[in-house]
């Protein structure tokens, strides 16, 4: 009997060496691993080096980023962690995924699985990526209709010109881990481009910006990087509000962006933008960034928690009784004597500028930088109050809140 029992244990032995070594059994296994493996791999990534990620070296959004488990199959979760005045921005959440499958483009009559074709649906969708690595050259501007999310989580997206982003007479959309660059001025003379499903219209030459914003409501453009492009990196005009503008790279350009149409433009009134823990002006192969960081024309702007490398003109500027509350960040101006002022006026009669309410309260300035302010003194002021929404940190953790600045990466070790 002893010896039935030892002859059982043995042949079990060998059936589950057998079952362990078999080829299907090793791509299950392996399988299984890497989607483990990839859906923790942003949480991983941000962990790598983990000696300062406690709450006050980390941004309000990259702890709520952090805090979602499985984030691969917990995606449409991105849409909960969105601050400031583009919060309530859904994006796609709550609609399909609709994974992109190919970088083709047709701009009047796109095929299923391309990104125009999700991009112009009626529908809410949240478009996802199938591939590593995927490089979008555009011929034609990239009409993103309402209720949209691009969630580049996973993969490398590249939108590299020359036609870019377009986001107009629409709401909820979130643009979220995407390089956009090399944007140049599209369109013109008679083309068509598709704006929704049912609509194919003739459109006029673009400006050349990476992320055009234009009468739109209720928008998150979070951790992207955008360089080089003709116009703006981000221009938000004609009536649009209701936008954060957060965790992204911006560099290796002239005007980074425009906040507001025309200093003559009524609307714009009730623009309202918050700017938070951006990265302008990292250096790009050998070139020092040359940028006018942004300007605002009469609506309200929270700037908290950005880091500013050197400008070559100026970092804030604005006019036509804007409002714009600086608040947390760390301005670092360059050697030259000339270029130490953060602030520019653009109003040419110096006696509007009582008219543009600017304060800074907070800020680290380095290497000599200042900010000229204008209006009210007074941070509890009612002017105010309507604009900073945004709970700052203290500036000397601006270089930690700035830290995952940009795309996501996967981290050591680990495949997206």
């Amino acid at each position: 009997m002893p010896s039935m029992a030892m002859s059982l244990i043995i042949s079990i032995f060998y059936l589950a060496v057998f079952l362990i070594s078999s080829p299907s059994f090793v791509a299950a296994t392996r399988t299984l691993q890497n989607r483990t493996e990839s859906r923790r791999s942003l949480r991983y990534s941000l962990n790598d080096d983990n000696d300062n990620d406690d709450d006050d070296h980390i941004n309000k959004i990259d702890k709520c980023l952090m805090e979602i488990d499985n984030w691969a199959e917990n995606r449409q979760k991105l849409a909960d962690c969105a601050i400031g005045f583009g919060s309530k921005a859904v994006g796609g959440k709550g609609g399909k995924f609709y994974e992109v499958t190919t970088t083709d483009d047709n701009p009047t009559n796109p095929e299923f699985g391309s990104l125009r074709y999700g991009v112009t649906r009626d529908e809410p969708l949240w478009i996802t990526f199938k591939d590593k690595k995927m490089v979008f050259n555009l011929q034609q501007e990239l009409i993103i209709n309402g209720y949209k999310t691009l969630d580049g989580r996973g993969s490398e997206v590249r939108i590299a010109g020359p036609a870019c982003l377009v986001i107009q007479c629409v709401e909820h959309v979130i643009i979220h881990g995407l390089y956009v660059y090399n944007c140049r001025p599209t369109g013109g003379g008679g083309i068509e481009v598709m704006s929704s499903q049912d609509h194919v219209g003739r459109r006029e030459q673009t400006e050349g910006d990476a992320v055009s914003i234009w009468k739109a409501k209720h928008i998150w453009v979070d951790h992207n990087y955008l360089f080089d492009s003709a116009d703006g990196l981000i221009d938000a005009v004609e009536g649009s509000t209701y936008i954060t503008i957060s965790n992204n790279r911006l560099s290796h350009h002239n005007e980074a962006m425009l906040l507001g149409h025309n200093d003559n433009y009524v609307e714009d009134k009730g623009l309202r933008v918050s700017i938070l823990y951006n990265h302008f002006g990292p250096k790009l192969v050998q070139r020092i960034p040359s940028m006018k960081a942004w300007r605002v024309r009469l609506g309200g702007v929270e700037v908290v928690n950005n880091y500013y490398e050197p400008w070559l003109m100026y970092a804030v500027g604005g006019s036509a009784a804007s409002t714009i509350v600086s608040k947390g960040n760390v301005y670092k101006a360059s050697d030259d004597s000339e270029l130490k002022e953060v602030t520019k006026h653009l109003d040419p009669n110096e006696e509007d500028w009582k008219y543009c309410n600017w304060i800074s309260d907070g800020d680290l300035m380095k290497n000599g930088a200042f900010f000229t302010p204008s209006g009210s003194g007074d941070l509890s002021s009612d002017v105010y109050k309507d604009v900073l929404i945004t709970e700052a940190k203290s500036s000397t953790k601006v270089h930690y809140l700035v830290k995952y600045a940009g795309p996501w990466k996967c981290g050591k070790n680990l495949e997206c």
